[in-house]
């Protein structure tokens, strides 16, 4: 299969297109560091990058920006990054996405566990993933030519927990979060938000 990994340069996007391995080939797409460029908040630039790319069998999105911080002190305009990146930036890669993904091919989008495990500091972030799940189920029943679209939701990676000098053992290694990826490549099931959390 050929498949665009978007994010492919972060955390999760490195260990999604590592995990493939030789096994498909992988196009890796990121903001600004990769050969071919999205930024995702912007459709004009999703466009382009298909235009780029050409047909595929499958897109996955390990991509999206959301500001995390106290529901009174987030501003409009962080509310309108999570919506206009994280959340509507992934529901554009899908819509524009059909045209350009051959028969039975897939679409794998990116939540989080936030989503039904919000926490103080998240309202935007457990906004945008609880979205991202929504919109995920409801899409599987309208894809055309036996695409499917399905969501993971990832759990703390033990990388980024480490980084924001958190308690790493209540993460995931990205290697294991990055399995739940594949299995959505390569798997049958569809509208489905598949937990990467063990």
């Amino acid at each position: 299969m050929k498949v665009i990994v978007i994010g492919a340069t972060g955390t999760i996007g490195r260990a999604i297109v590592q995990a493939i391995g030789n096994r498909h080939e992988v196009i890796p797409v990121s903001f600004s560091k990769s050969v071919v460029k999205v930024d995702i908040a912007d459709k004009s630039s999703i466009t382009k990058m298909f235009g780029t790319t050409g047909r595929v069998d499958a897109v996955i999105c390990a991509a999206g920006l959301a500001k995390f911080g106290s529901m009174t002190s987030l501003t409009d305009a962080d509310f309108a990054l999570c919506l206009d990146n994280k959340l509507m930036g992934q529901v554009n890669v899908a819509r524009l996405g059909i045209d350009h993904i051959n028969d039975n091919g897939s679409i794998t989008l990116t939540s989080g566990i936030l989503s039904r495990k919000p926490m103080k500091g998240s309202t935007a972030i457990s906004l945008v993933n609880s979205a991202l799940e929504g919109f995920g189920r409801a899409a599987a029943l309208e894809m055309p030519r036996g695409i499917r679209i399905n969501i993971v939701s990832p759990n703390w990676v033990v990388d980024t927990l480490k980084a924001f000098n958190m308690d790493p053992s209540i993460g995931t290694p990205v290697a294991v979060v990055a399995q739940t990826y594949v299995k959505a490549l390569e798997g049958a099931m569809n509208g489905e938000v598949l937990d990467a959390i063990t």
